[in-house]
């Protein structure tokens, strides 16, 4: 299997329905399968709550999710995406826009740069699945703005002889330009150049999907295109990607809630960009435990499997040598008394592996003592990725005995 194939994400009966509707397009230059492809095949898609619709995932360890959270997929981009942004609109902007799935988060951005600038626009949208944009050409637009991503959408996928028709009666104005890129992201990445976006958006399924859109080595991709005060939007709170940030020399903050339990993740070279502390205890496992351990992929050229796996064998290796044991979540106990005593020898089995005697004991206050500092608006001087490293030196001076 190709590795397009492996990476894309939609149910393989869409999949297969609008590859065949794009054949007949081609085949027969008939606009009709295009036009009639919603309502013939309505009950494919997702409606949301906001009114816009989702698309199913493929089966994924037997469970089958929609793209967007139900909530809603529009509402989604403008929440996650474009909300915790900054930028300054009396200057032209330029965007990355990474997995660009239906156009979305692009339409989102365009919305919010067309209330509010008369500047110029540049939108790189970056989607290595042809089906999955074209599905971006069927669903209804959720707002206006959609239908000028649509147009570029639809542009290059003539251009790539997927399309044939020209169907979208839509102009991109003329201070938005949008490139759109059906490739492997990290083939993409490498071809950009540096200093360029003000943001970037990063939309991938999931981390064991797609570990390798998440990995130390395509965030240092980013680190070389973003601008000084550029940030990245990402999704998820997961801890292996927080810390590829970090270890890409990122400072990190809290993302927007919407739809989920927990917030996404932000990132940027200023922190002053970056308002909000992660949760304590998301803090203390990046910084202790094995749970944090990136994702790698040297040479940007490595298969998911292979990612997931080396991720796995160097968890192993750290766990007790540089990092404290994840399991029930040792690290957050650090300084705490428990009162649950089976609970308790767990945790102080797993720390005196690594020199902490006890949660209570001198050296276990020492290591979280930065997190007293704890504030929930961070600023340059104090915020989560300095108490990350922090901690990270900490652990390690108690493990070598010093």
């Amino acid at each position: 299997m190709s590795y397009e194939d492996n990476a894309r994400i939609i149910s393989d009966d869409i999949f297969e329905l609008v590859n065949e509707c794009f054949d007949q397009e081609r085949s027969s230059r008939n606009n009709e399968s295009r036009l009639n492809f919603f309502d013939t095949y309505n009950d494919y898609f997702v409606l949301t709550d906001d009114g816009s619709y989702s698309i199913n995932s493929k089966e994924i360890n037997h469970k089958v999710e929609t793209l967007h959270t139900s909530t809603g997929a529009i509402s989604e981009s403008f929440e996650k995406f474009i909300k915790p942004m900054k930028f300054d609109y009396t200057t032209d902007i330029a965007i990355l826009d990474i997995c660009a799935g239906l156009g979305y988060n692009s339409s989102a951005a365009i919305a919010d740069f067309m209330k509010n600038s008369t500047a110029n626009l540049t939108i790189d949208m970056v989607e290595i699945s042809k089906a999955t944009l074209a599905c971006g050409l069927l669903v209804p637009s959720p707002i206006p703005e959609h239908d000028i991503t649509r147009k570029a959408i639809e542009n290059e996928l003539i251009k790539q002889n997927y399309a044939t028709l020209s169907l979208e009666t839509t102009e991109i104005p003329e201070n938005i330009q949008i490139n759109v890129f059906i490739e492997d992201a990290r083939q993409t990445v490498q071809k950009l150049k540096d200093n360029t976006y003000d943001a970037i958006f990063l939309d991938p399924f999931s981390q064991n999907m797609a570990p390798e859109l998440f990995s130390v080595e395509f965030f240092k991709q980013f680190r070389r295109l973003i601008k000084d005060d550029g940030i990245i939007a990402t999704y998820t709170s997961s801890a292996p990607v927080r810390s590829g940030f970090i270890e890409s020399d990122f400072y990190i903050g809290l993302g927007p809630i919407f739809g989920r339990k927990q917030g996404g993740t932000l990132a940027s070279h200023n922190p002053l960009m970056l308002d909000y502390s992660l949760p304590k205890n998301d803090e203390i496992r990046i910084a202790l435990s094995d749970v944090g351990i990136p994702f790698r992929d040297p040479g940007l050229n490595n298969t998911s499997d292979y990612i997931l796996e080396k991720r796995t064998e160097e968890r192993h290796n750290a766990r007790h040598t540089t990092k404290i044991s994840s399991a029930v979540k040792t690290p957050i106990f650090l300084g705490k008394e428990m009162d649950d005593e089976k609970l308790k020898r767990r945790v102080e089995r797993n720390l005196a592996k690594m020199n902490i005697p006890s949660t209570t004991s001198e050296e276990a206050r020492y290591i979280v003592e930065v997190e007293n500092r704890y504030n929930e608006k961070q600023d340059d001087k104090n915020n989560s990725t300095t108490r990350i490293i922090e901690m990270k030196k900490r652990l390690k001076k108690i493990k070598e005995g010093n």
